[in-house]
């Protein structure tokens, strides 16, 4: 996750034990009850990793998210050379530690090879990146399974940079910034339920255009996880 400007809005504040699969018909309503984490204080940064955690605990893996961090999770730092800064591909690692409030984030790519290492032969773990929410909560919400996605802080705009060169090839990347990753628990016919743990926000609803205009912003990104054999 990477902060880069300020704003907000507030928590919606309800229990999530409201669930229903099936369709997306008018007027329904499919809500998950998933556990929740607060990255506030301890992970600034650690929205990807916080977020993954609260899908494996839902799936009953006894992990804390610091295990995740130092034990799953690929991490590389930046470096300066000759005054030009270079990092990490965020496609590849966390950029900088998830303890840093001036640090950046991952890609799914990132959070998909973690969570194969924590979760084991048990599940079937998929980078979802380019596909529409609305076929995300088909795929998984509707069978009962949270997804990790990809949108905005608090559903701000996106601001284009900043931009360091990749430490493995050279090339500029440019961050996207106001990177944000949640647990996407439910849907409504108005909005997008999810556990969102920026600043205790617990489980909060943004509104459905917001959020499909910000998780494309992100470029799409989500990971999704199947039980082996269902």
């Amino acid at each position: 996750m990477d902060e880069r400007r300020p704003g907000g809005m507030g928590a919606d504040g309800r229990d999530a034990a409201d669930r229903r699969a099936g369709g997306r018909n008018s007027g329904e309503k499919v809500c998950i009850k998933a556990p929740y984490i607060d990255q506030s204080g301890a992970y600034p940064t650690g929205c990807e990793s916080v977020s993954a955690v609260m899908l494996l605990r839902f799936l009953g893996v006894g992990i804390s998210v610091d295990e995740f961090i130092e034990k799953y999770l690929d991490k590389q730092g930046f470096e300066e050379r000759d005054g030009v800064l270079y990092g990490p591909d965020p496609r590849k690692y966390f950029c900088g530690s998830p303890y840093d409030a001036d640090s950046f984030g991952c890609y799914a790519p990132v959070v998909a090879k973690a969570r194969r290492r924590a979760l084991g032969s048990g599940y079937t773990v998929t980078d979802e990146t380019g596909v529409r929410l609305e076929e995300l909560a088909r795929r998984y919400l509707d069978r009962g399974m949270p997804v990790v996605c990809w949108a905005c802080i608090n559903m701000r705009e996106p601001v284009v940079g900043p931009q360091w060169k990749l430490l493995d090839t050279g090339e500029t990347f440019t961050w996207i910034s106001n990177e944000h990753c949640m647990l996407l628990v439910g849907y409504d016919e108005e909005g997008y339920y999810f556990n969102d743990p920026y600043d205790n926000n617990g489980l909060i609803c943004y509104p459905k255009e917001t959020v499909e205009e910000r998780h494309r912003a992100q470029h799409m990104q989500a990971v999704g996880v199947r039980k082996n054999g269902k």
